[in-house]
């Protein structure tokens, strides 16, 4: 069977497929092995087709694999970027490249657009940390004390919020409400390193990333012993202690900046394994050495299960109206803190 997969591959990769392709393997040579480019191009010749045809978008984040990432990807970024981007799309449908929780903030964002996720079992282990009675469990306890939502969290917890953030804004968001204290939810790493960094009491969840929870302070240790000179960025939803134990730490998209404006000669980014792949293509004189976690909810977005969403227009994404209008408030009051004037 599968040598009879791998045939059917093979022949869809035609000299016409292969020339409409080439430029695009240039993208990704450094990181996708010449044998597997085959395999990949089919698909992403029929995806480019198939967004014309549909007047489609596609938004990837930071985690999606090189393949997506830098091939089909119309936007790209960490949760704070596809939010804000996913406001402006002009598009008929927007095919979200990311979990699920992203796809429901893309149709928040679009109430009157087509939202496709390839695969809507693409969950999140914080997002599943907590429900909307929880959180109405939390305001009961502390009333009156406004409620912080990650944006890593269903839009069903999303309304039951005063505001969301992401790790890229975090900071910015609890102290823009100026108050003494916040309901912080549902990351308690990101909560610590939030806390760190404000005179606001942060009150926590105890949510956590399955990846990052995984690194500790002896895995940068370790980086540290075997390359020495390494600079190494920590992404805040990791413990207090690994964040202190990095030379900077930020979302995804302040990684990227770090590191096109440092041009370190060695660097370990502590996160999810794509993320390495994606800013070492931009960065093509940064070594990169990766401890690799990999987050199994984003690597079940793939290029065939992207094509067969824009075939079959599915899976479609749908917020309930009631839900969707209080979730909206709480994205649209996190977009607008730090944005132009």
């Amino acid at each position: 069977m599968q040598r009879a997969t791998a045939k059917i591959e093979m022949d869809a990769y035609t000299p016409e497929v292969a020339a409409r392709t080439a430029h695009l393997y240039e993208r990704v040579k450094r990181v996708v092995p010449a044998i597997e480019w085959p395999v990949f191009a089919p698909d992403i010749d029929a995806i480019l087709e198939l967004k014309r045809r549909r007047n489609a978008v596609v938004l990837a984040h930071n985690y999606q694999t090189p393949e997506i990432f830098n091939t089909i990807a119309d936007i790209v970024g960490d949760s704070l970027a596809l939010a804000r981007e996913a406001a402006k799309v002009e598009a008929d449908v927007i095919v979200l490249c990311g979990v699920h929780f992203m796809a429901e903030t893309a149709k928040l964002m679009n109430p009157g657009k087509v939202v496709l996720i390839p695969d809507p079992l693409a969950g999140c282990s914080l997002a599943e940390s907590i429900t909307a009675a929880d959180v109405r469990a939390l305001k009961a306890r502390y009333p009156g004390v406004p409620v912080v939502t990650y944006v890593n969290t269903s839009a069903a917890v999303k309304a039951e919020s005063d505001i969301c953030c992401t790790s890229g804004n975090a900071v910015a968001v609890v102290e823009s409400l100026g108050v003494d204290r916040v309901i912080f939810i549902p990351d308690e790493f990101l909560a610590k390193n939030v806390a760190a960094q404000t005179r606001v009491e942060i009150i926590p969840w105890q949510g956590r990333c399955e990846v990052h929870e995984r690194f500790t302070p002896a895995d940068i240790a370790t980086l540290r012993a075997q390359h020495p000179g390494i600079q190494v960025l920590a992404h805040p939803e990791c413990d207090r202690p690994v964040v202190e134990a990095a030379d900077f730490a930020g979302s995804t998209a302040a990684m990227q900046k770090w590191v096109a404006d440092r041009q370190p000669a060695q660097v370990a980014l502590i996160t999810e394994c794509s993320m390495s792949d994606n800013v070492a293509l931009a960065n093509p004189a940064v070594e990169f050495v990766r401890p690799c976690n990999l987050c199994p909810h984003m690597k079940r977005i793939t290029l065939p299960k992207i094509r067969r969403a824009l075939e079959t227009m599915s899976v479609e994404v749908h917020v309930a109206p009631d839900v969707a209008a209080r979730a909206r408030l709480a994205v649209e009051r996190m977009v607008a803190v730090g944005a132009p004037r």
